[in-house]
């Protein structure tokens, strides 16, 4: 009789525990991530390293400094952008709140996705997942609102990332990095080499914008010199302007503090352009005249420098445009306390709206010359490549730089992978043809220069 009872009471034990087991095993099928605790150790602001990607308008009022807020709308598409140096399980979640209800959240990650609600009233760090990074490089969290119950989806202050995809690093524009020039994004430059022991008095230039390259906020800077820049930008959805800018000796970036003999004159500008000062990065004189150029036109670009009376050098810009066929004179200015002619060479790109910081753009720089003293072109076939601090701090990895076919190219923004290595230099193909310029017949120089 005992040895029965002691049977019976095995076979109950060993009952038990295939429960146990079986309720277990129940509990990883519903939720295989709730036993696994997620690496959240690193923390991503996504005031810095997030736009709404299908809509630049909301993107102004969606990212702040602070985080993503006043979301309201379930079609904002937004995306936090970060660059790893591997593949494999990326652990992510948010500091988020909810303030009037729950929420429903979808979160994508490469090809997984997960819908989450979020219903608690104040911040709190909520861990959303285990995700697979396929690709090394650049990747992005996409953020969507499914459902909401009041008028606001919710507000996220924090990302957090981890797991075995980013023990190699992680690059983003971090915490102590400046926000605004993070959004814009890195910028690219072009330095020309010079020929030697010449003084030169004209600067020629060729720039061609490929189609699709022209996103708002491109400043594609085609004659750069020692003391200011020309180009063209795209300023917005329904404008686009050269620009002449030329750099007071009086270093601020205020220029109602510019003393009178430091500042830029304005000899005088072409037809449609407006002349003025500007700020905040430097100061000076500027000019710009509105035209709508177009991608794939080639347009030409010559500064004309030397020196003139009382230590002081005039810079005059000229434009030329195949819709218009002759060049056109946008401005030109005096500099004082300058005696030199012209020097330091350079062009660039540069993306000057951070709503765009996420969109790439492209500039093809061609046919380099200058023109000397002696009366003699010389064409410039070789530059070498740089970036500023946004690049150099690694706070952004896309920007790029090089030759493509007998022309320079500069591209920047738009979380690409393969950037260019630093101070590079490039040598493009020589096109031997000098260019056509007769300079007695420049608009404006007979008005200009007695002045």
């Amino acid at each position: 009789m005992k040895k029965y009872k002691k049977s019976i009471y095995k076979i109950l034990f060993l009952l038990m525990c295939i429960c146990i087991l079986a309720c277990s095993s129940d509990k990883k099928s519903v939720n295989p991530e709730s036993n696994n605790q997620l690496d959240l150790s690193i923390t991503i602001p996504p005031g810095a390293n997030s736009w709404v990607v299908n809509s630049t308008e909301q993107d102004a009022v969606l990212i702040h400094d602070s985080g993503i807020h006043n979301w309201t709308s379930l079609d904002d598409v937004i995306r936090v952008y970060f660059h790893t140096k591997l593949t494999g399980e990326l652990h992510l979640g948010l500091n988020i709140k909810s303030e009037t209800g729950p929420s429903t959240i979808r979160v994508t990650v490469g090809n997984t996705t997960k819908d989450i609600v979020i219903d608690n009233t104040t911040y709190k760090n909520v861990e959303i997942g285990m995700f697979d990074i396929t690709k090394s490089g650049y990747n992005f969290i996409e953020i969507q609102g499914l459902q909401k119950t009041g008028e606001y989806i919710g507000d996220i202050n924090k990302v957090f990332i981890g797991g075995p995809a980013t023990t190699s690093g992680v690059s983003f524009v971090p915490n102590d990095f400046s926000f605004h020039f993070g959004r814009r994004g890195p910028s690219v430059h072009l330095t020309y080499k010079m020929p030697e022991n010449k003084d030169v008095i004209y600067f020629y230039n060729e720039v061609t914008i490929p189609k699709g390259e022209d996103v708002v906020g491109s400043y594609f800077m085609a004659n750069g010199f020692g003391e200011g820049y020309f180009g063209i930008q795209v300023n917005s959805d329904t404008e686009r302007r050269i620009l002449f800018s030329v750099w007071s000796p009086f270093v601020t970036d205020d220029p109602s503090t510019i003393p009178d003999d430091y500042k830029i004159i304005l000899l005088g500008k072409g037809e449609g352009v407006t002349g003025g000062s500007f700020g905040g990065e430097g100061s000076g004189g500027q000019s710009y005249k509105v035209f709508d150029w177009k991608p794939e036109n080639t347009y030409k670009f010559l500064l004309k420098g030397e020196p003139s009376v009382n230590n002081s050098t005039d810079y005059t810009a000229y434009f030329y445009a195949p819709e218009e066929g002759e060049w056109k004179l946008i401005a030109s200015f005096r500099r004082p306390h300058t005696n030199t002619y012209l020097k330091g060479f350079y062009s660039f790109l540069e993306n000057f709206r951070t709503h765009t910081g996420f969109i790439s753009r492209k500039g093809k720089y061609a046919n380099q010359w200058v023109y000397d003293t002696q009366g003699q072109w010389h064409e410039l076939t070789n530059a070498k490549f740089t970036a500023d601090a946004t690049a150099r701090k690694e706070a952004r990895l896309d920007y790029a730089g090089g030759v493509d076919g007998n022309s320079f190219y500069l591209k920047n923004c738009g979380f690409f992978d393969d950037n260019t290595t630093m101070n590079t230099e490039f040598s493009r193909t020589a096109n031997g043809v000098k260019p056509d310029v007769d300079f007695s017949q420049l608009p404006g120089l007979g008005a200009l220069k007695n002045k």
